[in-house]
């Protein structure tokens, strides 16, 4: 296996994570601030290793794997400590159902990979909405420098979920073809 730049950004990415959660328990007032910068900075080495690995002509099959676990893994750690930090069912409802659809659209991924029909479940503008909506969610959660701000975090975090559903049932529907497909064989 060739370890190319974009792959080692995608490792350097895993490599924060422990960081990332040190740093949110330790009992410092400027913690929080240091949290969302780690959590800020994994979520652009997302963006590089992609632009450069494309950009460079360094796509990997090992690359291609790795990159979108790099992802679920951080983003799903971040929803889990804010849940925690928060401790309430209106944090912990739209987290759950985030990280719901994470399991669901990934297992439908590697099924339909499976079955030859991957390009089916491509990622849909929708998709990038709410990774971005996701992503500002978090960044506010894991600072939350006031009371106003955490609230806007918690309405982004709501905006979120909603497309979390919304583009889980694009996935869905776009790949009920294959379902019907395969249940009649």
């Amino acid at each position: 296996m060739l370890f190319n730049i974009p792959i080692l950004i995608t490792f350097l990415r895993i490599a924060l994570i422990p960081f990332f959660v040190l740093v949110f328990y330790l009992p410092f007032q400027w913690a929080p601030l240091v949290c969302a910068l780690i959590f800020i900075c994994a979520a652009l080495t997302d963006f590089f290793d992609g632009f450069l690995a494309r950009r460079w002509n360094q796509t990997t099959k090992f690359g291609e794997f790795l990159d979108p676990v790099a992802d679920k893994v951080m983003v799903v750690i971040a929803l889990v400590l804010i849940a925690e930090y928060f401790h309430s069912w209106w944090i912990t409802l739209p987290v759950s159902t985030i990280i719901s659809r994470e399991i669901i659209i990934s297992s439908l991924r590697e099924w339909m990979a499976e079955i030859g029909k991957h390009s089916s479940v491509e990622v849909s503008w929708i998709g990038k909405i709410k990774t971005t909506m996701q992503m500002v969610a978090l960044f506010i959660l894991l600072w939350r420098p006031d009371h106003l701000v955490e609230k806007a975090g918690i309405t982004a975090l709501y905006i979120a979920a909603v497309l979390t559903f919304w583009s889980m049932f694009q996935y869905l529907n776009a790949s009920r073809s294959n379902w019907l497909k395969s249940e009649s064989k």
